[in-house]
């Protein structure tokens, strides 16, 4: 009999933990205090029950702007990690100054603590943007900006990976799965101490989530095509010339290493990227950009393009 309570009870809790998570918790609490006092369960299953749904309830929150932000610091400190700051100062100013101006034309202009921008020290051809607005760009794919235009839709392309909040939807979707695994695993009984501390578990583990995702498999498809179009509004807002994208994405076509550790790795093919956006945006044209926009890239990182 009481098994047969707990099966259909963690069905119900499985089926609510899809709902917000105040009513999540409220549902659990009154269900639990009703089951305590009719002794069909005890008080330390009650309160082992209590303690698995506050855990997944946990899962389904938002996190805050400042939650976003040290994450992405710590991440990016493991970004740091992996490759060297490029010891540059002409060519990071320019960078933050033309990334903070894009940034400002984004669906997300406003950040916990800003965006921030730093060339790594690297040949890879790569570029990282994490949670909190921490933009990082290879020496390697610098070099495949011929172009302010250029260097911009890169900068533009991971602004939009942040404002899309990839890197937080990959990990929580991830928290949820397993959250979900431990549940159904233990569906037919009351949830013991070692279970909730799997489910507990389940919801770390962030950081090394999302630079996986970032550094070693990369994002979907789908979001990559989503940067990318992002990529393009922010460029159409400043007034730069959408095509660059297309223009950096041939240059680095010729230049990536197939079955590389970098780009290629992590990234659609750059073919596939431009077959997208000339599939999605009919109107893409190139063109030449103003003097003052060749005079200025050349000027703060044309010594890193040789």
């Amino acid at each position: 009999m009481k098994k047969h309570f707990w099966q259909k009870g963690f069905i119900l809790l499985t089926l609510i933990t899809l709902m917000a998570c105040a009513a999540l918790e409220t549902a659990t609490t009154v269900a639990t205090t009703v089951g305590e006092a009719t002794g069909t369960i005890t008080k330390e299953q009650g309160q082992s029950i209590r303690k698995s749904t506050t855990a997944v309830a946990k899962s389904l929150e938002d996190f805050t702007p400042e939650q976003e932000y040290y994450i992405g610091r710590t991440v990016g400190a493991v970004v740091l990690g992996k490759y060297q700051p490029l010891a540059d100062t002409k060519a990071n100013t320019y960078l933050n100054t033309l990334g903070q101006t894009l940034a400002q034309a984004s669906d997300m202009p406003e950040l916990f603590a800003g965006y921030s921008f730093l060339v790594l020290d690297s040949d890879d051809i790569n570029a990282f943007a994490t949670p909190g607005g921490h933009i990082f760009i290879t020496r390697g794919l610098l070099r495949c900006c011929r172009t302010e235009d250029a260097l911009a839709a890169v900068l533009a392309h991971e602004i939009g990976h942040v404002q899309l909040r990839h890197g937080m939807k990959a990990i929580e979707k991830a928290r949820m799965t397993e959250a979900f695994t431990v549940l159904a695993q233990e569906g037919a009984k009351s949830l013991g101490s070692q279970e909730v501390a799997q489910l507990t578990q389940a919801f770390g583990g962030v950081i090394s989530d999302i630079t996986n995702t970032m550094i070693n498999n990369g994002y979907s498809r789908s979001y990559e095509y989503q940067a990318d179009a992002a990529s393009l509004s922010i460029l159409k807002r400043l007034g730069y010339n959408p095509g660059a994208l297309i223009d950096m994405l041939g240059v680095m076509d010729k230049q990536i290493k197939p079955g590389g550790s970098d780009f290629a790795k992590t990234h659609p093919s750059p073919q596939n990227r431009i077959a997208e956006l000339k599939d999605s945006e009919k109107s893409i044209v190139g063109g030449e950009p103003p003097a003052v926009r060749k005079e200025r890239f050349t000027k703060a990182v044309g010594h890193l393009l040789r």
